[in-house]
């Protein structure tokens, strides 16, 4: 786990978070450039319509720093078969300086704090990006607040350097006033070229610590799985389909797991993680961010901030989970009686995909 890193992106609406997202997937080598595409995590219609993002997106990607003369080098790690099947030596990876990073790019507006919060439960750092033209805007500071209240490592950016009506030195300044640090300590990059986007990445793996772990033995698998649901979405082939952040031992097809809160056990029929496409492995190990699928068909039972554990050895529930609360109200009826029961069962499907909508 030493060379994992957990960590989301924290920013106001329109501070060109998903710009910067797209920079990181670029430059580490993660989508090849001739398939790269503005907003590449945001895959909703209305999300690239409005330029904003809605559902919070989870990547993995594989980063390498090469040591020569005292100075450091970056290269991207190419995704070969090997690490396409996610079989990563773990002491290979230490001894070439390699990194596993797990970013989680959330939802920029406060009506999904909930969400937001759960997905920084997943995590170990936080990156907070300010827009120099703009500087410090009130999301901002309430999500920062979430980030302190999680314990994260804070690396604060100034975003859009490469803009003619970019304020560099005064929104540093802001932003220093607002986290208590040195102007110094503020990352300048640009999403729109790549600029400084390498030191951010320096930036994450010096700063941020990797995860831990409250396992009492070395081996892993003597140890009983937990994990954190930060997020899902629904398949009508395969059920509800959940991402997770192990805590603790590692799951795979083998074992029955079970939702604490939603009180159903279920066996997963396939378990992986994000490349950013969804990529199938043997097993998620304790630091991993990836995702299970369930097979469960039923609304209301995946919950975002459930924790699922093994069957056989349960552990208690991860602290904090509560029932998201509605800001939205709509009264909905058909055009004609006769389509009431069509009505009900496209709600029973909504439902399915998002644990914050309910209905009566």
């Amino acid at each position: 786990m030493n060379n994992i890193r957990n960590f989301a992106i924290l920013a106001h609406i329109d501070h060109g978070k998903s710009t910067l997202a797209d920079r990181l997937l670029e430059i580490t080598g993660t989508i090849e450039k001739r398939k790269m595409r503005e907003q590449v995590l945001d895959d909703m219609e209305l999300e690239r319509e409005r330029g904003i993002t809605i559902k919070m997106t989870p990547v993995r990607m594989l980063w390498k720093t090469e040591h020569s003369d005292g100075t450091i080098n970056y290269s991207p790690l190419t995704f070969n078969e090997e690490s396409q099947n996610l079989k990563v030596n773990s002491q290979k990876l230490s001894s070439e300086q390699s990194y596993v990073l797990n970013l989680i790019d959330t939802p920029g507006h406060i009506d999904f704090s909930y969400e937001v919060s759960r997905s920084l439960k997943a995590v170990e750092g936080a990156l907070l990006l300010v827009d120099a033209t703009q500087g410090v805007q009130a999301q901002t500071i309430s999500t920062l607040q979430m980030a302190r209240d999680a314990r994260l490592v804070i690396i604060p950016a100034v975003n859009k350097i490469d803009s003619p009506l970019a304020r560099i030195p005064e929104t540093k300044k802001e932003v220093a006033s607002l986290l208590g640090c040195s102007e110094g300590e503020i990352l300048e990059v640009s999403g729109k070229t790549g600029a400084g986007v390498p030191e951010l990445l320096h930036a994450v793996i010096d700063r941020v610590p990797p995860p831990t772990s409250s396992e009492p033995v070395p081996s892993s698998s003597s140890v009983p799985f937990r994990a954190l649901i930060f997020d899902f979405q629904y398949s009508n082939h395969t059920g509800v389909i959940v991402y997770v952040r192990v805590f603790q031992g590692s799951v795979s097809r083998e074992e029955s797991v079970t939702l604490l809160a939603g009180k159903q056990q279920f066996k997963p029929i396939e378990v992986g993680v994000f490349t950013p496409e969804a990529t199938c492995a043997e097993s998620l190990s304790a630091g991993e961010i990836g995702y299970i699928v369930t097979g469960i068909k039923e609304p209301g039972v995946a919950r975002i901030g459930d924790t699922i554990t093994s069957v056989m050895r349960p552990l208690p529930a991860l602290p904090g989970f509560e029932q998201p609360k509605p800001v939205v109200w709509a009264s909905i009826y058909p055009e004609s009686q006769d389509d009431f029961t069509e009505l009900r069962q496209a709600i029973d499907r909504l439902r399915l995909s998002d644990s914050s909508f309910t209905y009566e």
